[in-house]
């Protein structure tokens, strides 16, 4: 927006526009609080991405929020699979529906010392468990262009806020695509950084790289504008990464096209719709105007499937299995069966898992002195009914678990190398199709340069926010 946006609008500005008003004086934090706290009013019904509110708190932190920060004010909301001081976490799990943390996750607190203001806690599954965002503490989330279907997960809250215009920034996590999927399903962007480049603690898996955090917004600029709020080493957190000399913020204002360029339909590995293949080919294909060479390959991801599903488990497995002794009647049966799946397997079974993961990372290194980039559809499957908890049928193909419709990006998870999920288009009824870009180890700059740059050739940024289209 060129001109000063009335109140009402001010919704409709991206983070970084609002960001630059802040700055200048010419919009309060307070004023932006108020538009949110509306905007969830008028439009969170029909889809609940933000069931736990805390305008209060962040009303009280507005008064010290400084200009020079980089956030200088604005809004964002955290998924409720992060603590937040004072703030009901539930991790979507009734047997912590009264949890009210009294430290917040130091993502959180890197976000409110760069001028973040939490105002809200994001709809998610319970334990993340899932690619559809239900729970029976805060119920279903709703996919807001079409409220009959599923908004993915486990960012589903934090994807749909962000779509309809309640906040201009929001957190998400990812192990097995819970960012990046959600993003395809409602026609926003997110991005699965590299391990260790969002520190967190405390945590339960300080070592672990299969789950990362990351940002979520409705451009690339505004989730380089997150990343670089949330950036950086801290010795709470082993692995974490020291924030890059040049913000992430400047790849995107002076972009520069990659050279090659790969696009896999499938990775090789699973089966996708053939009409989101076809738009994210078509998609990826925009790149040649800009001189760029697009061919279509993939690196060999055998293994990468077996790995995964060995790995998650054994997550599960250290993550949850004291619940499954004390709480196992409380339990949804997904989160059960991961458990149960991970304690049958044997050290020689993890091992063979381990053995996979390193194999596969040595291909991808090698494919990468090749290619700059990799380009895929960041889901296998267009938005499906609510009620169902899984897709479990794609192209006649069936799906042998609860997680196998989202095998395109669990496969990349594995890899260590980080994604940025971006908007391709949309299908013939109207629904989101998302893509995902994919670069070497911690090249999260050369994601957001070739990101900002399919973005403005696409034009789709500009088709959020919107009104959640209610379907009885």
């Amino acid at each position: 927006m060129s001109v000063m946006p009335k109140s009402s609008d001010l919704y409709k500005l991206t983070a970084t526009a609002a960001v630059k008003l802040l700055k200048a004086g010419k919009v309060s934090p307070r004023e932006l609080l108020d538009a949110a706290e509306a905007r969830i009013k008028a439009v969170d019904g029909p889809v609940n991405a933000l069931p736990t509110l805390c305008f209060d708190r962040a009303r009280e932190r507005a008064k010290k929020a400084k200009k020079t920060s980089l956030l200088a004010g604005l809004p964002i909301a955290i998924k409720d699979l992060t603590d937040v001081a004072g703030v009901r976490t539930t991790y979507g799990s009734p047997i912590y529906a009264d949890n009210v943390p009294k430290q917040s996750n130091l993502i959180v607190g890197r976000l409110e010392a760069n001028g973040a203001l939490v105002v809200a806690k994001a709809n998610t599954p319970e334990f993340g468990a899932g690619a559809n965002t239900f729970n029976p503490v805060l119920g279903t989330t709703r996919n807001p262009w079409d409220t009959r279907l599923s908004a993915a997960g486990s960012s589903g809250g934090s994807a749909v806020a962000l779509a309809t215009g309640q906040v201009w920034l929001a957190e998400g996590s990812d192990l097995g695509g819970s960012l990046r999927t959600p993003a395809a399903f409602n026609s926003v962007v997110g991005l699965r950084p590299a391990p260790g480049r969002v520190a967190r603690a405390p945590s339960n898996l300080p070592y672990d790289i299969l789950g990362v955090n990351g940002p979520m917004a409705r451009t690339v600029a505004d989730v380089a504008l997150m990343l670089d709020a949330m950036a950086g080493e801290h010795p709470a957190d082993p692995i974490s990464l020291p924030a890059p000399p040049q913000p992430f913020s400047s790849a995107v204002k002076r972009p520069r096209p990659p050279k090659r360029v790969a696009f896999s339909p499938d990775l090789g590995i699973c089966t996708v719709d053939p009409e989101i293949a076809t738009l994210c080919r078509k998609a990826a294909a925009e790149l040649t105007a800009l001189g760029v060479e697009v061919e279509e390959a993939s690196p060999d991801f055998s293994g990468a499937y077996e790995a995964f599903q060995a790995l998650r488990a054994m997550r599960f497995v250290s993550a949850r299995e004291p619940l499954l002794k004390t709480h196992r009647h409380m339990l949804k049966d997904d989160v059960i069966w991961n458990i149960e799946e991970g304690l049958r397997l044997s050290p020689s079974d993890i091992g063979r898992a381990e053995r996979e993961r390193a194999a596969l990372f040595k291909r991808v290194a090698a494919f990468f002195e090749t290619y700059d980039l990799l380009i895929a559809p960041a889901m296998q499957a267009k938005p499906y009914p609510v009620e169902k908890i899984y897709v479990d049928e794609i192209a006649g193909k069936t799906m042998k678990s609860y997680i196998d419709w989202i095998t395109i990006t669990f496969a990349i998870s594995v890899t260590a190398c980080p994604a940025l999920a971006l908007p391709a288009g949309f299908s013939k009824e109207g629904l989101p199709v998302g893509l995902q870009i994919v670069g070497p180890p911690r090249s999260e700059a050369r994601l957001l340069a070739a990101g900002a740059l399919l973005e403005e050739m696409l034009g789709l940024s500009e088709q959020v926010p919107i009104e959640p289209r209610v379907r009885p």
